[in-house]
């Protein structure tokens, strides 16, 4: 959720002016307060990132989506040019496909989805924040956690909630044909079937294993594939700033998910996130997880504080946490 601005190893938050619109992409609707300016251009110059050299760009790509096979039946479709950078992920079986996240709602992702692959679909999402969301409306057969913080986000963000997603500051590109700031909202989805920690989705040659690794909200999920070594991890982790400030945040419960998730470290062959690039090797799940105690055991001091806010900067990822957040953990 929010601007998830990239830091390279060793660098300087490139856009940590993302502390100047976490407000602003707040997922509560009504706490957001006006920007009227960001260093657009400096985000914009940082584009592509480096990670996305390493994989096949597919003819599917457009001006809104870029879409890059990552393996055979796995595909990273991102929306680059908006400030979420935002990554859905496109899992292909032999006899079905899941869809992880369909991302902000801007553009139109069925389109490319059908491009990808004409087998029947699943769609879930790795938790209910609306840059994950955005697209479900145009789909059947999606599955959901039974939460209500899931229920209530699937009945979808009016224009006053969402218009600062498509404004000047949050854009690297002219928006997808018929999409205004002034019209702009998320339109609600109705899930088909419910999915819980543990439950499997076969797709033939494959399967997905759902685990719920609530913290970032109650409904976070990652997608394990454990035949090949694969999992999806949502907003739990990505490179660049993690942010665990949102009012549904649970720090201890977060804690909980990375522990749970670095355990698999020696099964795993790759980590794909939600946000920025779509590949990180496995054991950043650990090195996530000890920064992440040693923030809690205050042997990490934050890097910057802007009112309730603290960064904890690390080698290639940080915290973003609520001052009073981290006090009652």
């Amino acid at each position: 959720m929010g601007l998830k601005t990239f830091r390279a190893a060793g660098g300087q938050l490139g856009l940590l002016a993302a502390l100047l619109v976490i407000a602003a992409c707040s997922q509560s609707p009504g706490d957001a307060p006006s920007v009227e300016s960001a260093p657009v251009a400096e985000f914009c110059s940082e584009l592509p990132r480096p990670g996305w050299a390493a994989f096949e760009k597919h003819p599917a790509s457009n001006d809104w989506f870029q879409v890059y096979r990552l393996a055979q039946g796995v595909f990273a479709i991102s929306e680059p040019y908006q400030w979420q950078e935002v990554i859905s992920y496109l899992i292909i079986g032999e006899e079905r496909a899941v869809l992880f996240d369909t991302g902000n709602g801007i553009g139109d992702i069925k389109s490319v989805v059908n491009q990808l692959t004409d087998l029947p679909l699943t769609v879930l999402g790795s938790h209910s924040h609306f840059d994950h969301v955005g697209g479900h409306w145009q789909f059947d057969g999606i599955l959901a956690p039974n939460t209500p913080f899931t229920k209530e986000r699937a009945l979808g963000f009016q224009n006053e909630d969402t218009a600062t997603e498509v404004s000047p500051i949050a854009l690297c590109t002219d928006l997808p044909e018929g999409v205004s700031p002034a019209t702009h909202r998320l339109r609600p989805y109705k899930a088909e079937g419910v999915v819980s920690d543990g439950s499997l989705i076969d797709i033939g040659g494959r399967t997905l294993e759902v685990l719920m690794i609530p913290g970032h909200t109650d409904d976070s999920l990652a997608l394990l594939d454990r035949k090949n070594g694969r999992i999806f991890t949502g907003d739990m982790y990505y490179k660049g700033p993690i942010w665990l400030f949102s009012p549904e945040t649970d720090l201890a419960a977060y804690r909980a998910s990375i522990t749970r998730l670095a355990e698999l470290v020696p099964i795993l062959k790759s980590v794909h996130g939600a946000h920025n690039e779509p590949f990180s090797e496995p054991g950043e799940l650990i090195k996530v997880r000890d920064g992440f105690e040693a923030i809690l055991a205050g042997s990490k001091d934050p890097a910057s504080e802007d009112g309730e806010q603290m960064v904890f900067e690390f080698e290639s990822f940080d915290f973003i946490i609520r001052r009073d957040a981290l006090s009652q953990s």
